[in-house]
């Protein structure tokens, strides 16, 4: 499967070429366009009722995904995420997967299994909003990130804290802990509240952005006006 990744990093488009019977899976509303070549089935997300009403409602993921595959000859599809962000392709293989954000997920190959329920959920790895879901299996992941996507490389034994609006990813060979930001007093007056203590070997996705700031600044503006009309 060919792909190329246009506007990075404020808009980026993700454009898909498939071969005649390739396909690729998306999140439901991602696409943007694609040539009458395509076929669209949606499905439930997972194969039980159970499972897909878990992930709508505790991770906040739409119900169904699209599988988009290129039925009468080849075709191009294209995909682009709500935020004004990033999007980048990691690559999963047996044994290498991912663990990421629930609003990071895009776009995957055939062959890539998401997980909603692994046991780093039970082992307390939400807070803030915060769901993640395990990527595994064999092919390509498409991620998008509100912002850009600033990657570390993590060495054995070598540990990163993450804030966990800005936390997109991390490879599942790493260990992690959610704890508070610094003590009581830093948690309710420094504005990171919990946090993510991530210990290598792997790589760890970040975004710039953060979007309750964002939301909490766009409020700034609209308030006056709300509470004005109101009166």
């Amino acid at each position: 499967m060919k792909y190329e990744i246009k506007y990075k990093p404020s808009y980026a488009l993700l454009v898909v070429n498939l071969d005649q019977g390739e396909t690729i899976t998306a999140e439901s509303g991602a696409m943007t366009y694609m040539d009458p070549t395509i076929e669209v089935h949606t499905r439930k997300r997972e194969k039980s009722l159970l499972g897909s009403l878990g992930l709508s409602i505790i991770g906040g993921q739409s119900f169904w995904v699209n599988d988009y595959t290129a039925a009468s000859g080849s075709g191009e599809v294209s995909f682009v995420a709500a935020p004004v962000g990033d999007i980048e392709q990691l690559e999963v293989k047996p044994g290498q997967g991912y663990v990421i954000q629930k609003s990071a997920y895009i776009a995957s190959t055939q062959g890539i299994d998401l997980d909603v329920k692994w046991e780093g959920f039970t082992k307390g790895l939400f807070g803030q909003g915060l769901f993640m879901i395990k990527a595994t299996g064999n092919g390509q992941l498409f991620i998008n990130t509100f912002g850009a996507i600033d990657t570390h490389k993590l060495e054995t034994g070598q540990t990163l804290i993450v804030d966990n609006f800005h936390l997109v990813g991390f490879s599942d060979s790493c260990s992690y802990k959610v704890t508070r930001f610094g003590g009581l007093k830093e948690t309710l007056l420094s504005g990171e509240g919990l946090v993510t203590q991530i210990t290598g070997p792997g790589e760890v996705h970040i975004q710039t952005k953060n979007l309750r700031e964002f939301v909490e600044w766009l409020w700034t503006l609209l308030e006056p006006r709300v509470r004005s009309r109101a009166r």
